[in-house]
C-alpha cells in the first residue's frame, strides 16, 4: 500500500466519520461508494469492510460524546443491537446470493429513495410544499 493509498484512505475514514458523528450514517451513504469509486472495491468487498471498519469505531468515538449529554437509552439501542445482528446477518447472506450489479443497483435506488423521502419531509417542514 503507497503512502498516497494510506492518505486516501485516512481521507476516506475521516469524511466518514464526520459524516457518521453528525448525521449517524456514514457507512452506507459514504464509505461504500468512497470504496468502489475511490478505491477500486466492488460492492462486496466494498460492503464486507465497511462492516468491519465501523463494527467499532464509530460505536465507541460518537456513543461516548451523544451518551454525555444523555442522548443514549442503552436499553433500546441493546434491543436494536441484537435484532440489527439476526438482520444483518440474514442481509449478508442475500447479498452474497446476488451479483455484485445487482446488489449496487439495489444499493442506488435505497439510496435515492430515502434522499427523496428525506428532502420531502425537509421541505414540507418548512412549509415550501
Amino acid at each position: 500500500m503507497s503512502s498516497g493509498s494510506v492518505l486516501l484512505l485516512v481521507g476516506i475514514g475521516l469524511a466518514t466519520g464526520l459524516v457518521s458523528g453528525l448525521f449517524g450514517i456514514g457507512g452506507g451513504l459514504l464509505l461504500i461508494p468512497a470504496l468502489i469509486y475511490l478505491v477500486g472495491f466492488t460492492q462486496h468487498a466494498a460492503t464486507g469492510t465497511s462492516l468491519a471498519v465501523l463494527l467499532l469505531p464509530v460505536g465507541l468515538g460518537a456513543v461516548l460524546e451523544y451518551y454525555r449529554h444523555g442522548f443514549v437509552d442503552l436499553k433500546v439501542a441493546l434491543v436494536i443491537a441484537l435484532a440489527v445482528l439476526v438482520g444483518g446477518w440474514f442481509g449478508a447472506v442475500l447479498a452474497n446470493q446476488m451479483a455484485g450489479p445487482y446488489l449496487q443497483l439495489a444499493f442506488a435506488c435505497f439510496v435515492v429513495c430515502v434522499g427523496f423521502y428525506l428532502l420531502y419531509g425537509a421541505l414540507r417542514q418548512l412549509s415550501w410544499i
